[in-house]
């Protein structure tokens, strides 16, 4: 694939960026279907959030096609082909992974309507319904965002530039598949879809990672890109769950007790290398010191914010103490990691834990420092629940800095979760 010449034929004639409703990551179909099992009437409301403010995404993406590539998002359906594999495919061991009452609802899913308008140079878009509907939204909205802002930025390049572009950028990545190779142990899967360059890239940074990293490379997080590379599809659950089943609780009890009943519902449909427990919702420590003792029994924890030498040092001490032996659970980071966090934490943890790796934006969006003003720089752009059935959703992570929701729902979670001072951390993506 010549990647130059279509990102040049971007000019010229109409491109869509999201072809097909599995454009997206395995853990939003886990979510969706046990969404669908459990609270399929919740109303929700989800919306664009950029963190990073500088980057005025309404000045430099056009309103028209920004509607377009929605209004073709939301003709999707799901293909034959691609309902045979989700049908048919054996995930993490299982065959018939998602339900046949499932399937069919997502065969006839069409994307609900979408809310649009520019503020302050940035665009507010918000998705409003049904939780198992309007969550599918989350990453083709991301993704159609990111790969907008890619091509505004590169539509004065000229055919040869572009060339040259991709060039180094194919090279930048190739040494750092090369530098990964002396990892010992290595286990590594690309989790970018969200904040890609494009999906052309993604879909040639997971062929690197293949060719490159051989078994190391353990899969991918795009569904489409697993059924296209005959690769693994990667993910477990996201903190959407949570951030909605608390919104839910009629009390500060149902509140406290919410994130548990998230993994308990999980417990009950899934096994294996599923059952990974996200802690950091409303505070990694809080969480595992009140958690039930059948959680310690689970595989593994993934690491998605704060420090995670301090996190995963949590997580082994949690299981020592409920006589667990952490050499045989799986410590997952996932939060801002590019290679020399990797090799950090392989060195760091090797003998400690089972490690492995979801290596997101700067995988698949790395382009720092390749083109004038460092114009592609990766930024921090998130789509999420903001509320359910009419109140609040609060994310309050183990870095403030990722915290959301109104200040005073943010002060009464943060009492209610026993979170105490936090220390601020640079968000790179």
């Amino acid at each position: 694939m010549d990647i130059a010449t279509r990102v040049w034929n971007h000019k010229w004639k109409i491109d869509p960026i999201v072809r097909s409703l599995i454009d997206t990551d395995f853990y939003k179909l886990l979510m969706c279907q046990s969404v669908f099992r459990n609270k399929p009437d919740t109303q929700v409301t989800f919306s664009l959030i950029n963190r990073t403010k500088d980057i005025r995404l309404a000045d430099l993406i056009d309103e028209g096609e920004l509607r377009e590539q929605l209004d073709h998002i939301r003709s999707l359906s799901l293909a034959r082909g691609e309902s045979t594999w989700l049908r048919g495919n054996t995930f993490y061991g299982k065959r018939q992974m998602f339900r046949s009452d499932f399937m069919e609802w997502f065969e006839a899913l069409r994307l609900p309507p979408y809310y649009l308008e520019k503020r302050d140079g940035q665009y507010e878009l918000t998705f409003e319904g049904s939780w198992p509907e309007v969550m599918l939204w989350e990453i083709p909205a991301l993704a159609v965002l990111m790969e907008l802002r890619s091509r505004a930025v590169l539509k004065d390049l000229r055919k040869f530039e572009l060339q040259v572009l991709y060039a180094r950028a194919m090279t930048k990545l190739w040494g750092k598949i090369e530098r990964l190779r002396e990892v010992n142990g290595l286990r590594i899967a690309d989790f970018g879809t969200r904040r890609r360059h494009g999906y052309l890239w993604q879909d040639w940074c997971v062929q690197a990672m293949m060719e490159g990293l051989g078994d190391s490379f353990v899969g991918t997080s795009n569904c489409l890109i697993a059924m296209k590379r005959d690769i693994e599809a990667i993910g477990t659950n996201a903190h959407e769950l949570p951030m909605v089943y608390s919104a839910l609780a009629e009390s500060d009890d149902a509140l406290r007790d919410a994130p548990y009943r998230v993994l308990a519902d999980w417990h009950d449909e899934h096994d294996g290398n599923l059952r990974i427990i996200l802690p950091d919702t409303y505070g990694t420590e809080g969480f595992l010191q009140h958690a039930p003792d059948w959680l310690a029994g689970w595989t593994g924890i993934r690491i998605d914010s704060g420090d995670p030498v301090q996190g995963a040092e949590i997580a082994i001490k949690w299981w020592q103490d409920r006589g667990e032996d952490p050499t045989q659970k799986l410590v997952i980071f996932s939060d801002g990691l590019d290679v020399e966090k990797i090799e950090e934490l392989s060195i760091r943890f090797a003998g400690r834990v089972r490690v492995s790796f979801g290596w997101g934006t700067l995988l698949t969006n790395d382009f720092r420092g390749l083109v004038p003003g460092d114009a592609l720089a990766p930024f921090s752009l998130v789509c999420k629940a903001v509320s359910a059935n009419g109140r609040p959703t609060v994310k309050l992570s183990d870095n403030p800095r990722k915290a959301m929701g109104p200040d005073d729902e943010i002060q009464r979670y943060k009492s209610v979760f026993g979170v105490g001072q936090q220390e601020a951390l640079e968000v790179i993506v």
